[in-house]
């Protein structure tokens, strides 16, 4: 099964065009606290995303900081971020 990620655009990819990466490299510390933003805890959002707790926790950590496809795209659902937010990405304009 392929993930397409509907922003990866502004990676130079084109939606339909390219297959999105197999892993994407998250910052762990955006993660915590977005989801603090969002009022949930690790467990909650884990629930969220199908993941264990465990996993959630090592992300935010940073003990781990590659996601697969699938699990990336229903983390940055569940918070309602953008791949800036959870990449740690900056825009030089």
């Amino acid at each position: 099964m392929h993930l397409w990620v509907d922003s990866w655009n502004i990676y130079g990819y084109v939606f339909g065009m390219h297959q999105a990466p197999t892993t994407f490299q998250v910052e762990g510390a955006a993660i915590c606290t977005k989801r603090m933003q969002a009022g949930l805890s690790v467990k909650q959002l884990a629930d969220q995303v199908g993941c264990s707790s465990s996993y959630l926790r090592k992300l935010e950590r940073g003990t781990r900081s590659r996601m697969g496809p699938e699990y990336y795209v229903r983390l940055r659902t569940a918070l309602d971020v953008t791949d800036n937010a959870l990449l740690g990405l900056t825009r030089s304009d």
